[in-house]
């Protein structure tokens, strides 16, 4: 067997389950296929743990740690991650990036918090999975991709200067943080002067 068909541990996109709220276990599957680390807030454990999922960090206040230290036995090999509401985002990347992992999918991060984000897009890939759709970043400012007839939604920075050309014609307009954009079936070019999200229904 020719090396390429090894895949070195930290290659597959790591898995952070911050809010299991609006998500359902079957549009997560597809991410956990090739059995990636996956982190999960204390909030979503139970859910997750309904899932049969296999974890390997929880995200945990330190009195959720106390009051739970027998997870540490019941799901061995597990450990915790010392957080707060407030940082689990930016702590768990931080540990990702530790231990080499170059992408990562957030589960119920929402779009509209992606300013928290951006420095880690420099030295990461991030996908978002908020309720039925997933965010990703254009970090190159250029995108182009064939869609079915749907309906995308474009996150940015407020009055971005936007270029969109596809079937319909070429438009040009400044972004309204959350631009939701009928395209038809066939190619979508869209470009601006600085990194914005494209959102897809999944």
């Amino acid at each position: 067997m020719s090396s390429h068909h090894f895949v070195k541990e930290q290659q597959e996109p790591a898995v952070v389950i911050l809010n299991t709220d609006s998500v359902r276990f079957e549009q997560v599957a597809p991410l956990l296929e090739w059995v990636p680390t996956v982190l999960v807030w204390q909030n979503c454990l139970d859910d997750v743990l309904s899932w049969g999922v296999k974890i390997d960090v929880i995200l945990a206040e330190e009195e959720f740690q106390r009051k739970n230290l027998q997870l540490l036995e019941e799901q061995y090999p597990i450990r915790f991650l010392s957080t707060t509401p407030q940082n689990v985002v930016s702590d768990s990347l931080h540990y990702l990036k530790a231990s080499s992992h170059s992408a990562a999918h957030l589960v119920g991060f929402q779009h509209t918090e992606v300013s928290q984000l951006e420095s880690f897009l420099d030295w990461m890939d991030l996908t978002l999975l908020e309720g039925n759709w997933r965010f990703y970043p254009v970090k190159s400012r250029h995108f182009k991709k064939w869609f079915p007839k749907s309906t995308i939604e474009i996150y940015g920075e407020e009055k971005l200067p936007l270029e969109i050309e596809n079937s319909n014609g070429k438009l040009l307009f400044p972004l309204y943080y959350a631009t939701l954009l009928d395209v038809p079936e066939g190619i979508t070019e869209i470009q601006a002067p600085k990194l914005f999200w494209i959102g897809e229904k999944v």
